[in-house]
């Protein structure tokens, strides 16, 4: 659970980046890792 939440803060800091950076891409592809990981975490907790 601990390197889930770690990867999650590295692809929200990531989304946050290329927001900033003006990446369009990089920042979608960014927040569908984001979303991955957060399913994965659900998963994780309701188990």
């Amino acid at each position: 659970m601990k390197d889930l939440k770690t990867q999650y803060e590295i692809a929200k800091n990531n989304s946050i980046e290329f927001m900033r950076l003006g990446q369009i891409s990089n920042y979608l592809n960014a927040l569908l890792e984001m979303n991955k990981y957060k399913r994965l975490m659900t998963a994780v907790v309701a188990n």
